[in-house]
C-alpha cells in the first residue's frame, strides 16, 4: 500500500479503492508514513525519534502506542510528558495524539481526572509528568512514550522510575520523541547500545507543513545554532550565550572537597511563590579553601551540595537550615528580592542561631553570572561529584530562557559571597599561611599536610 500511495498519489488510490474502504485507508497508518517513521525492525528497548520541529514525531509516538494496543501486545501504557498539561494537550488531544489518529471503530475513552486512556479491548494507559517523577514509582508497565525529555524538569530521576515500572510482559519498550537539547539525558539516551535512534529534520514532512511556515523559519533559522537544534536535529554540546560549557565543568570536576577549607555558605534563592506549579527553589552549599593548582597558592571554592526542589516556605526553610548545620555554615545568604525581610523572618523562626545575609539582585542575572563563570574559566570553582541538573542549568541557560534558573542564581550568590565579596576581600588582604590543597584537575583531590 505504501508503495502504491508513493506511485499514484493519494488521489490515485483513493480512485481505485472501494469507496466503503476510505475510512479505513485513512487509519492505515503504514500507507501513509515515511519509512523513518515506522518503528525500527529487531530488537530494541527503546526508540528515539530524535527529529526537527515538525518532523512528525507526536505521530510517531501516537501511532506506536495505537498499533501497539491493537494488536495485543501491549496493555499497560505510560505516557509521560514534561508537564501534565503536555500530557494532555499534545500526546491526548492534540493534532498529532491518540485520541485524534485513534478510528471511530477502536476509539478510546479518556478520563482526565484520572489520567487515563482506555481502549476497548481493556488495554490503558496511564498520563504522567516528569515534574512528578514519585508518580512513577510503583505503576508497572509493558510499553511507555516518553515526549520531549530534554524538557523534563527532573529529567533522570523520571526516566529512572519510568525504567523501573517497564518490568510488564516478555518484551518491555519504550519510543522517546522529542527534538534535542545539550542535556545530560538526551546524550546518553542517544548513545545507550539498547537504544535505536532515528534522526530527521523539519524538512522531511515538507509536504505536510504550510508552505509560508517552511519559508519563514528557513529565512530565520537556516545555517543558525538554533536551526541546526531545532531544524535538523543535531545534538549541540555547547548552547550560544551560555556562560559555562559541559567540557569547563568536566575538567573543573574533584571527587572530594579538602578537609581544611576557609568558609562555607548557605545560599537560597527563593521561588517567589508558594503555588505547586512555582519555580524551584534554590539551595546549594560551597566552601573554599587554599590550594595550590599549577601555580600560586589561590582561594578556590567547591560545589557540595545542591538540594534544591519546589517547596513550600517552611520546608524551603528547614532544608537551607539543615543544609547550614550539616557543613558547620559560616552564613546563610539569601536572595530578598521576593518577599523582603520575610525570608529572613522565616530562618529566625526555624533557628535563631543562623548567621543570615540579605542579598537584593539589582542587575540581570547574566551580569550578575559572568563574574562566578570567570572564576570557572580560570580553575578556581570545583563540583566535588556530579551536579546533573546544576550542571545542565549552567550550560543552557541564556537570556532568552524563561524559567527561572534558581540552581544557578543560588550558586552565583553563594560563590560571589564567598570569593567576590566582603568575605574574600578580608581573607585576600594577608598572605595565608595556614594547611594548602594540592590537586590537579579532573582527579582525586588529596590534602597536602
Amino acid at each position: 500500500m505504501q508503495r502504491a500511495v508513493e506511485r499514484v498519489g493519494v488521489a490515485g488510490v483513493l480512485e481505485v479503492v472501494p469507496r466503503e474502504s476510505h475510512e479505513r485507508l485513512k487509519y492505515e497508518w503504514r500507507a501513509w508514513a515515511r519509512p523513518e517513521q515506522l518503528p525500527p525492525a529487531g530488537t530494541w528497548s527503546t526508540w528515539f525519534v530524535l527529529a526537527g520541529r515538525g518532523f512528525g514525531k507526536t505521530r510517531c509516538g501516537a501511532e506506536w502506542a495505537r498499533a501497539e494496543v491493537e494488536s495485543g501486545r501491549r496493555g499497560r501504557l505510560a505516557l509521560v510528558a514534561p508537564t501534565a498539561a503536555d500530557a494532555r494537550d499534545v500526546m491526548t488531544e492534540g493534532e498529532s495524539g491518540i485520541m485524534a489518529i485513534s478510528p471511530r471503530w477502536f476509539r478510546p475513552t479518556y478520563e482526565p481526572s484520572k489520567r487515563r486512556i482506555t481502549w476497548p479491548n481493556g488495554a490503558q494507559a496511564t498520563l504522567y509528568s516528569a515534574d512528578e517523577p514519585e508518580r512513577l514509582r510503583g505503576p508497572q508497565h509493558d510499553g511507555a512514550w516518553a515526549d520531549e525529555p530534554a524538557s523534563w524538569r527532573y529529567g533522570q530521576e523520571a526516566w529512572d522510575m519510568l525504567q523501573f515500572g517497564l518490568r510488564l510482559g516478555t518484551d518491555p519498550r519504550a519510543v522517546v520523541t522529542g527534538t534535542p537539547k545539550p542535556v545530560k539525558l538526551v546524550r546518553e539516551l542517544a548513545k545507550a547500545p539498547t537504544t535505536v535512534v532515528t534522526r530527521g529534520s523539519t524538512y522531511d514532512n515538507a509536504p505536510n507543513l504550510a508552505g509560508p511556515f517552511l519559508e519563514a523559519i528557513k529565512a530565520r533559522y537556516e545555517g543558525t545554532r538554533l536551526g541546526r537544534q531545532e531544524l535538523h536535529a543535531e545534538i549541540l554540546e555547547d548552547v550560544e550565550g551560555a556562560l559555562w560549557t559541559y567540557g569547563l565543568i568536566e575538567r573543573a570536576r574533584v571527587r572530594t572537597a579538602p578537609h581544611t577549607w576557609l568558609r562555607t555558605v548557605v545560599a537560597v534563592d527563593p521561588s517567589g511563590s508558594a503555588k505547586a506549579t512555582a519555580d524551584e527553589a534554590g539551595i546549594i552549599a560551597v566552601r573554599t579553601a587554599m590550594c595550590s593548582c599549577q601555580g600560586e597558592p589561590a582561594i578556590h571554592a567547591f560545589v557540595l551540595e545542591d538540594v534544591t526542589g519546589r517547596y513550600s516556605p517552611d520546608e524551603m526553610g528547614r532544608r537551607a537550615v539543615e543544609l547550614y548545620h550539616r557543613y558547620a555554615c559560616d552564613r546563610l545568604v539569601a536572595e530578598d528580592n521576593f518577599g523582603g525581610k520575610i525570608i529572613e523572618d522565616l530562618i529566625r523562626l526555624i533557628d535563631r542561631r543562623v548567621a543570615y545575609r540579605a542579598v537584593h539582585a539589582s542587575r540581570g542575572k547574566i551580569v550578575r553570572a559572568e563574574p562566578v563563570a570567570a572564576l570557572y574559566e580560570q580553575g578556581r570553582v570545583h563540583h566535588v561529584g556530579g551536579f546533573e541538573r546544576l550542571e545542565d542549568e549552567l550550560c543552557t541557560y541564556t537570556p532568552q530562557v524563561s524559567s527561572s534558573p534558581g540552581r544557578m542564581d543560588a550558586l552565583v550568590w553563594a560563590i560571589t559571597d564567598l570569593m567576590l565579596g566582603e568575605g574574600y576581600a578580608s581573607f585576600g588582604k594577608a598572605p595565608f599561611t595556614g594547611p594548602q590543597f594540592t590537586f590537579a584537575l579532573g582527579s582525586q583531590a588529596d590534602e597536602d599536610d
